[in-house]
């Protein structure tokens, strides 16, 4: 798996993290969680329910940041 940001659109704090990442030349799949069902609840499952994006997962799951920067969204 390669790393996953969990977004949604107009989401000021998700352009953020896009620009950010571009400039660091991070590969990023992005999963818009209000068009797919499954996308929204493996968002849910790795914010305990809150729903914060953007939500940037690494390794496998074992990288999980919520917010950008981190403790935000």
């Amino acid at each position: 798996m390669s790393s996953v940001m969990y977004v949604k659109p107009n989401c000021p704090y998700c352009q953020a993290a896009r620009e950010h990442l571009a400039a660091e030349d991070e590969a990023i799949e992005e999963r818009d969680a209000t068009q797919n069902a499954a996308f929204k609840a493996e968002l849910m499952r790795y914010t305990r329910n809150t729903g914060v994006v953007p939500t940037i997962v690494r390794s496998n799951g074992a990288d999980v940041q919520v917010g950008f920067p981190p403790g935000r969204g």
